[in-house]
C-alpha cells in the first residue's frame, strides 16, 4: 500500500520526488568536483580565483539545499511507511527510505568536505595576498633605506671633496706666506748690507728689526688663522 497522509502526496510520489532531487544533487556534486579540480590546477589571477570561489560556493549551497529537502522528505516518508498495514510492504518501504537516507547522508558529507576545502583554499589565498602585500611594503621600505644611505654616502663624498679643496687652499696660502717670509728675510739682509755700507745709525737698524718682527708675527697670525678656518670648515661638514 503506497498511500500517505495529508496533502503531501502518496509515499510513492514523495519517494519519486526525493529520487529526482537526489539525481539533481549528484549532478551538482559532480559539477562541483569538476569546478574545484579546474580552479585548483590552473594558476589564475586573484580576480579569477575570486570568481571561481564564488561559483563553487553557489553550487555547493545549491546542492546543500537539495540535500536538506531530501532529508525532509525522508523524515516524511519515515512517518508514512510506519502506517502501512502490510508488513511486507512496510519492510520494503523501510529499506527504500533507509537506503535513500544513507545515500543522502553520503552526499551531504561530500558536499560538506568540499565546503571545508574551499574555505581552507580561500583562507590560504588571503594569507598569500597578505604576505605579498607585506613583502612589497617591506621591499619599498628597504629601497627607501638604500636611497637614504646612497644620499648620505654621496653627501659624505661631497663633504670630503670640499674638505680636500679647502685643505689644498690652506696649504697654498701657507706656502705663499712662507715664500713671502723668505723674500722678506732676503730683502732685510740686502737692506742691512746697504745700510751698513752707507753707515746708517743704530736707531734706523733697530727700526728695521722691529718692522721685521711685526711682519713675522703677521705671517704667523695668518698661518694660524688659515689652519683654524680649515678645521672649523671640516667640523661643519661632518
Amino acid at each position: 500500500m503506497d498511500s500517505g497522509a495529508g496533502g503531501s502526496g502518496t509515499l510513492s510520489e514523495i519517494y519519486q520526488s526525493a529520487r529526482r532531487l537526489l539525481l539533481r544533487a549528484r549532478d551538482g556534486l559532480a559539477r562541483l568536483e569538476h569546478l574545484v579540480s579546474s580552479s585548483s590546477s590552473s594558476s589564475s589571477s586573484s580576480s579569477s580565483f575570486s570568481s571561481s570561489s564564488s561559483s563553487v560556493n553557489d553550487l555547493a549551497l545549491a546542492v546543500k539545499r537539495d540535500v536538506t529537502q531530501i532529508q525532509s522528505l525522508c523524515a516524511e516518508m519515515d512517518r508514512l511507511w510506519r502506517s502501512i498495514p502490510s508488513k511486507p510492504q512496510r519492510d520494503l518501504w523501510k529499506r527504500k527510505v533507509e537506503q535513500l537516507a544513507e545515500e543522502v547522508e553520503s552526499l551531504n558529507e561530500s558536499v560538506s568536505k568540499h565546503l571545508v576545502r574551499q574555505q581552507k583554499r580561500m583562507q590560504e589565498a588571503k594569507e598569500r595576498t597578505d604576505l605579498l602585500e607585506s613583502a612589497n611594503g617591506e621591499s619599498s621600505h628597504i629601497l627607501r633605506i638604500f636611497d637614504d644611505e646612497a644620499q648620505a654616502m654621496q653627501s659624505a663624498r661631497n663633504s670630503s671633496i670640499m674638505l680636500e679643496e679647502a685643505y689644498a687652499t690652506g696649504v697654498a696660502v701657507l706656502s705663499k706666506y712662507a715664500d713671502q717670509r723668505d723674500r722678506l728675510k732676503r730683502a732685510q739682509r740686502k737692506a742691512l748690507d746697504v745700510l751698513n755700507t752707507v753707515g746708517l745709525s743704530n736707531s734706523v737698524l733697530k727700526l728695521i728689526e722691529r718692522r721685521h718682527r711685526v711682519d713675522k708675527w703677521i705671517a704667523y697670525t695668518g698661518m694660524v688663522a688659515t689652519v683654524v678656518v680649515v678645521y672649523l670648515f671640516w667640523r661643519w661638514t661632518h
